[in-house]
């Protein structure tokens, strides 16, 4: 049989019943119904015939005098073939109706109320003999009080406020309502509270609730995550019941079953559900799904989810298209939404590789926006420098600005994340620091690929100093690129945008490329390039010079780099001839007006000859000096490719006379 419904009274035409007298013998009483007396079998019977065209046909009904007033208390028993235990907490139906007009009744003039419970600002004029028959609660607060008469009661601090503690109160009188996902567990702490359990009386409301918790909302994940969420403010109540506990191992368990055998489609549907929980709660489930054995990709599913929910006014789409930025003058909303990045970088899988690249970088930007934690943050880029073989410009790009786009925020996370994966190949071994020759890892070729075209993005903007250009430049190893064409061009945009650069700010900002390293198209357009210092200039014109003479066979590096260092004292040498080629423009322009204007004579054309030949004698020896194969043989018909004979030539003297 299905649990028994109790009421005050008959619930279609029946009032209150008062008891008269008790016929010695037959143990029946004697009720009346205003001045007419009627038997208890009486009432039964005409119950039954009541009920017996409702939908509730074939209830069994029970009366029971009540201990503590002169009333009858009528019951129902449902048969379970009739109506089931969730039809019963749905919706209202006509035994319900009738209970509602048996409520009213009770508040009415006919019975007085004598008491007046309080919660918050609401009061409900009730019985007691109605609450103390569920509520040991009150039972013990009516029998312990000082006062011969206890009209008042204050229940304020009951789990869920007057609400629920109206829903307890039609509990008590035998009002039908309904039992939810959404209230079963505020009930069940109402219930608690009040002492509504099984001892003070037989299926009461805390036997309900649980029932109901079992058997319904912990049977699907949506339910128990909102039996989850509504404990959010119902603490401590919630956990001392366990009522929490059970619901994060429900939630778990079904998380973990849906990520291994999904159920319906997407997928990862399951993810959208945990999004709702507050962060505590959140970090429960992951807990426990951590504990079941969940693998760090479904965790990392899940915390995606609901990283892209709660911060989604400062995630950064993914795509690079566009920046949602929040209302930076909020520092409450700045606080809350902190605390809450780091709590779920706390949450993050051991395993490095667990989330997209492009994941960690907006977060990223985001710890570094809201001022998070050194820890935090340290996290992050650790976990970036892990997976930076996979790192694209726009990922970059999304640590360096503003939300806004228009200027240059951070470059040190840049610095330090790319430092990091300079230890990284370091501690495996795949270059040493003092050995240029070692070959770097595959990793570390698209990293420096990746590294110079973000260099190029970067370079346009006035406020990025020399000092940060080249800091990141410099920490790619040199040996990682084969070319520098495109640091070339990041160089080439960089002095483009920073025109009043001196000429030993220009030397600073193209030291960190090697000429040697750049393809003909690029020699060519750097030989041409007002922009670039000499040195450089001359440096692809050195090269070359060396390939057409060796018949345009590629030189070894290395061979190149020691011989281009050693012609180090040539090329500045070669910036003085400049110097003076100049001079010596301006010093004949100033001989020819001073011929033109003296007069003529022996004594004057002797002195300019003389002059003359002394000035072209100087700059004989000059270029003498200037010579590009002073340190090997002026023969370059031998060159090979990687090798250039340096043997000692003969003493000779060069002229351009």
């Amino acid at each position: 049989m299905a649990p028994v419904f109790f009421c005050v009274l008959d619930f279609v035409g029946l009032v209150c019943f008062k008891r008269a007298s008790t016929l010695p013998g037959n143990g029946e009483f004697h009720l009346r119904k205003r001045k007419k007396i009627y038997r208890e079998k009486e009432i039964a019977q005409y119950c039954s015939n009541s009920l017996y065209n409702s939908p509730h046909h074939g209830a069994v009904v029970h009366l029971n005098s009540h201990p503590f007033h002169s009333l009858c208390l009528v019951s129902v028993q449902f048969p379970e073939s009739k109506t089931s235990h969730r039809k019963y907490m749905a919706a209202p139906n006509r035994l319900s109706l009738a209970m509602e007009r048996t409520g009213q009744w009770v508040f009415s003039q006919e019975i007085p109320t004598d008491v007046i419970v309080e919660v918050g600002e609401a009061t409900f004029s009730l019985h007691k003999f109605m609450l103390v028959a569920k509520s040991n609660y009150i039972r013990k607060l009516i029998m312990e009080s000082k006062e011969s008469e206890l009209t008042r009661i204050d229940l304020s601090d009951i789990p869920g406020g007057s609400g629920i503690f109206e829903k307890a109160a039609k509990f008590c009188y035998g009002v039908n309502f309904e039992i939810t996902i959404q209230n079963v567990a505020v009930l069940r702490c109402a219930a608690e509270f009040l002492q509504m359990t099984d001892q003070s009386c037989e299926n009461n409301l805390a036997g309900r609730t649980e029932d109901f918790l079992s058997q319904v909302a912990f049977f699907t994940l949506t339910g128990a995550v909102t039996v989850l969420k509504s404990c959010r403010h119902l603490l401590p109540f919630a956990n001392e019941l366990d009522i929490v506990k059970r619901c994060v191992e429900a939630v778990s368990a079904k998380a973990c079953s849906e990520a291994n055998f999904p159920s319906r489609s997407p997928p990862n549907w399951w993810t959208e559900e945990l999004t709702v929980l507050d962060i505590d709660f959140f970090g429960k489930v992951i807990a426990a799904m951590k504990q079941r054995g969940a693998k760090s990709l479904t965790l990392a599913s899940a915390l995606i989810t609901y990283t892209e929910r709660a911060l989604r006014d400062l995630v950064r789409d993914h795509t690079g298209n566009g920046i949602r930025s929040s209302d930076p003058g909020d520092s409450d909303s700045r606080t809350k939404q902190r605390k809450l990045l780091e709590s779920i970088v706390d949450l993050f899988p051991s395993e490095k590789a667990a989330f997209p690249i492009h994941f960690l970088c907006c977060l990223l930007r985001c710890a570094i926006y809201l001022r998070a934690s050194t820890a935090c943050k340290s996290e992050l880029e650790k976990r970036i420098s892990a997976i930076l073989e996979h790192v694209t410009v726009d990922n970059l790009l999304v640590l360096s600005f503003t939300y806004d786009g228009e200027r240059l925020f951070d470059l040190e996370s840049v610095r330090r994340i790319i430092s990091g994966l300079m230890e990284k190949e370091k501690s495996n071994g795949v270059f040493a620091a003092g050995d240029l020759r070692e070959a770097c890892s595959a990793a570390m070729q698209r990293v420096a690929k990746t590294v110079d075209a973000y260099l190029a993005e970067i370079a346009a903007y006035s406020e990025l100093s020399v000092s940060k250009f080249n800091g990141i430049a410099i920490l790619i190893p040199k040996n990682a690129r084969k070319v520098d064409d495109d640091l070339y061009r990041a160089v080439d945009i960089y002095l483009k945008a920073h025109p009043k650069l001196d000429e030993i700010e220009r030397e600073k900002v193209c030291s960190i490329m090697d000429p040697l390293k750049l393809s003909y198209e690029a020699r060519v357009h750097a030989s041409q390039n007002k922009r670039l210092p000499v040195q450089i200039v001359l440096h692809a014109l050195y090269y070359d010079q060396l390939r057409l003479r060796s018949g345009g066979e590629e030189r070894d590096v290395a061979v190149e780099r020691n011989q281009l260092q050693t012609d180090v004292s040539l090329v500045r040498e070669n910036e003085e001839l400049r110097t003076e080629l100049m001079k010596m423009k301006m010093y004949i322009s100033d001989m020819q007006k001073n011929v033109t204007s003296a007069p003529q004579g022996l004594g004057t054309t002797s002195s300019v000859s003389a002059k003359k030949t002394t000035f072209f004698s100087s700059m004989s020896k000059t270029l003498g000096k200037l010579n590009p194969f002073k340190n090997g043989s002026k023969d370059t018909t031998h060159l090979e490719d990687g090798h250039v004979d340096l043997t000692k030539p003969r003493r000779r003297r060069f002229s351009v006379s």
